[in-house]
């Protein structure tokens, strides 16, 4: 077999418009696996995936196909469709000549269409467009071709109607894919050199490293060496995914392939790292790798019962072997005990995370509100970065604070754009361009991370009849009038309560959890005061009253001054108490007032 005979290309596409069901009807077509065998998105192996019909991890699978008597390779990568995975996406297209770029052809173009579309012309991709669903009465190709064409700027007279539910159209899509894809350069004699694309762990066979191989060959026993990590390692297994795991001999230039060796955790195999062999006595410059992922959301993960706290230590590890992306170290709180400070790449992925320490670990979690990562700069000189409101030196020693702000592309029917900018407004945002396509429009706007993230997605959805689409990227820090307000129960600061927020809205803000607090604590036998404040400056206050015991009741006649006497010890009894008592905060008030943000 020659490279010319291989076939490497990624599945990209904005969320729900059918990669997992193409991917499927791909590997049916060329029988990588028996009818028996095939079960809907095959490629999605966690359970969340299935049940929620989206893509995490990018997948990779080798089929066959056969045409006039030449057995071709084709290495497949299904890829995630949402923006906060599209991390996953930029690392699978380093393994690929080309792209099949997949449009609902009921929907048209989306904000992740474009940004997947951008990542492959930047990665100098072929792009082969692809109009799915065109089996459905509502599908329209000519309109959606035309907006490939405007919006991307992408030929669409060698575009493939195909139907991955029915399997319309995977016949000649084939074809495309082997006419139109580039095939690898590289050549078997060269000197090995080899990318590392990703490493997962696998209980029984450890760290499982996949990887394209740019040049040379990869075989069982083989001493190899990863250039960034300095580390050396005697290759155990080499193989591939049919979707099945699959033992070969060889991986040969141009292939996509895992091999295992004796790795101990997947940090010592970093994604983008270069792999050649051990004693080559020529020094060889590593491959252009990708950027690192680098988490943008934080928040605080505490355990509902406190001795639950090594199980989710324990848990955390784990999920850290198959989720390089996630990040967490100690973090402890008066008001909540031990827990771990979390970095995630946005909402989705806090909340896969969530859901899979509840379903594979049986943890119940308390998630304090989410944060970003601010930059401040003191009056003493020094820079430091800040995603935990604990840590937020005292506001009289800040010089200057900036704020993550983002690029978003929002794409909506053109009928809901008045609400659409007014939401951007209402966040903070500067509008960039409006572009309009049709009866769709475009808005590019600037917008502050630390308002995206709680409550935009959500309202964008609401506002646009569920029509509306977003991407973003990161765009640059910014100076901005930002505070910390801490609420404070009985005097005491509440840590997992307090926020970093605009000082437009640190008040408004500020009442609305000491309102929620106030309806959630029960009452004691001492009043409480629920403050929340910026520095020494109280700017919203609720007052809980005490619980009222009548200490009289058993009086029955008698002298004014014996009832006058009871009412002025319980008068100081409860002077005392609340001098020297906690309260203490219940669970259910503290998610209450969490779920402001949330």
């Amino acid at each position: 077999m020659t490279d010319t005979l291989i076939r490497n290309f990624a599945i990209i596409a904005h969320i729900d418009h059918g990669k997992s069901t193409l991917a499927d009807r791909l590997i049916e077509y060329c029988e990588g696996l028996s009818k028996r065998e095939m079960k809907e998105q095959i490629l999605d192996s966690m359970e969340i995936e299935r049940e929620r019909g989206i893509t995490i991890k990018a997948q990779t699978v080798r089929l066959e196909h056969k045409k006039k008597e030449k057995k071709y390779i084709l290495n497949l990568i299904d890829t995630p469709g949402h923006v906060d995975f599209s991390y996953e996406v930029s690392r699978s297209m380093a393994a690929c000549e080309a792209a099949l770029l997949i449009v609902d052809a009921t929907q048209g173009v989306e904000a992740q269409t474009l940004a997947n579309a951008w990542l492959a012309i930047e990665a100098n991709l072929e792009i082969i467009p692809v109009l799915n669903k065109v089996d459905l009465p509502s599908s329209d190709v000519e309109k959606v071709k035309k907006q490939i064409s405007e919006l991307i700027g992408i030929e669409t007279t060698d575009t493939i109607a195909v139907s991955a539910k029915t399997g319309f159209g995977i016949k000649e899509l084939l074809e495309k894919i082997i006419t139109k894809c580039p095939y690898p350069k590289g050549l078997e004699v060269e000197p090995l050199k080899a990318l590392l694309i990703d490493s997962w762990y696998d209980s029984y066979l450890g760290v499982m490293v996949l990887i394209r191989v740019k040049s040379g060959y990869l075989k069982k026993n083989m001493k190899i060496k990863l250039l960034i990590s300095d580390t050396e390692y005697i290759i155990e297994k080499v193989g591939v995914f049919t979707p099945k795991p699959l033992e070969v001999d060889t991986l040969k230039a141009g292939e996509v392939g895992f091999i295992t060796a004796n790795i101990k955790e997947t940090s010592q195999a970093w994604v983008g790292d270069t792999i050649v062999v051990s004693k080559n006595p020529n020094k060889l410059d590593p491959l252009p790798g990708f950027k690192p992922s680098i988490p943008v959301v934080f928040c605080g993960l505490y355990p509902l019962d406190a001795n639950e706290y090594d199980t989710l230590k324990t848990s955390l590890g784990k999920l850290k072997l198959n989720d390089s992306s996630f990040t967490y170290e100690n973090e402890s709180s008066a008001a909540l005990g031990l827990g771990f400070r979390c970095g995630f790449l946005g909402l989705l992925h806090l909340e896969i995370i969530q859901e899979r320490l509840k379903r594979e670990f049986n943890l119940d979690l308390i998630v304090t509100p989410p944060s970003v990562i601010y930059r401040i700069s003191k009056t003493d000189g020094t820079e430091e970065s800040i995603h935990n409101p604990a840590e937020w030196p005292q506001q009289t020693k800040i010089s200057e604070i900036k704020e993550p702000w983002i690029k978003a592309s929002i794409f909506s029917p053109e009928s809901y754009i008045g609400s659409i900018i007014q939401l951007c407004t209402e966040k903070r945002g500067i509008q960039k361009e409006i572009n309009f396509t049709g009866n769709r429009v475009l808005l590019e706007y600037y917008l502050p991370l630390n308002e995206v993230i709680f409550d935009f997605h959500d309202r964008l959805k609401s506002i646009s009849k569920g029509y509306g689409s977003f991407d973003y990227e990161m765009h640059d820090y910014k100076a901005g009038s930002l505070q910390k307000v801490s609420i404070l129960v009985n005097g005491e600061i509440v840590e997992g309560l307090s926020f970093i927020t605009h000082h437009d809205k640190a008040t408004s803000r500020g009442r609305q959890i000491c309102n929620k607090l106030k309806e959630s604590i029960p009452k004691q036998l001492f009043k409480i005061a629920i403050q929340a404040s910026i520095g020494s400056k109280v700017i919203a206050r609720e007052t809980l009253s005490s619980l009222r015991k009548d200490v009289i009741a058993k009086c029955y006649g008698g002298d004014v001054t014996r009832k006058r006497k009871l009412l002025d010890k319980q008068k100081a009894g409860k002077k005392k108490m609340k001098q020297v008592g906690n309260v203490n905060i219940p669970q259910e008030a503290f998610l209450a007032a969490i779920k402001l943000d949330n």
